[in-house]
């Protein structure tokens, strides 16, 4: 390979690191997004299971260890360093092995994943008792932003153990159809009915979920793509180098 060729594939080797640098920060981002944010569907999932706690520390753990390999392969492809050109490119087969090993895994469990997370939301919806815990205001606001009320379906507040003992007629408040006539609209908490009708809303928020995922898919199946060609091409880009470098080094040998 030509010193020019050499150059080039540093350089686009060094960019490519960059790139896998940035990466590793966005998803370290959003590891701890998951571990801290409390707005979101995520929250009541986290409260409920160490399943989400555990996900969101692999998170991090990967989103670092991408960083310090973003970081040793720019060291690497400028000072041509060939042990560290080596385990950048057996770091990045080792993330690539597992990420499609968690790909496959998620696919052939999705039923028994939607299964615990059906479980854990009608499990908090049973147990609601509006006195402002973390996972109640999370689920108040995903019913409230996405216009939505219980799990399945308002079926699923009849088995709240607050509105079941209760001798008034009482409903999430965050289901509250604002279109509807009733009572003042509040956030949290469960109001009472007082017209003949619940002026809730009648669609479950797994819908919501899954409508959202959908609308969706394309953008995330998209992101898992490009992150799996940049490593591809990154590991193409190291073993060119590192053969190269090898080359360089054969010719540099002195002849006796």
């Amino acid at each position: 390979m030509g010193k020019g060729c050499i150059t080039v594939t540093k350089y686009f080797l060094f960019l490519f690191n960059l790139l896998f640098f940035i990466f590793g920060a966005l998803i370290m981002g959003f590891g701890l997004w998951v571990l801290f944010d409390n707005q979101s569907f995520i929250a009541v999932l986290q409260e409920s299971s160490d399943t989400v706690k555990v996900a969101s520390y692999i998170l991090i753990g990967v989103g670092s260890l991408s960083m310090a390999m973003g970081f040793f392969g720019c060291i690497g492809a400028i000072y041509e360093v060939r042990c560290l050109l080596g385990l950048y490119f057996t770091c990045l087969l080792l993330i690539l092995i597992a990420q499609i090993t968690a790909g496959v895994l998620i696919y052939f469990q999705r039923d028994r994943l939607k299964y615990e997370m059906s479980s854990i939301i009608k499990g908090m919806i049973i147990n609601y008792t509006g006195q402002n815990r973390t996972t109640e205001q999370t689920w108040d606001y995903i019913q409230k932003s996405m216009r939505c009320c219980g799990w399945t379906g308002p079926g699923n507040w009849s088995e709240n153990v607050l509105i079941k003992n209760s001798s008034q007629n009482l409903y999430s408040c965050s289901c509250r159809n604002a279109s509807m006539p009733g009572t003042d609209i509040q956030d949290v908490g469960l109001c009472e009915q007082l017209s003949a009708e619940t002026p809730i809303y009648e669609t479950g928020c797994v819908t919501s979920v899954e409508k959202w995922l959908k609308d969706n898919c394309g953008v995330i199946l998209g992101i898992c793509v490009g992150v799996a060609v940049i490593e591809l091409l990154g590991m193409i880009l190291s073993m060119c180098l590192c053969k190269a470098v090898v080359q360089e080094d054969y010719t540099k040998v002195p002849k006796y």
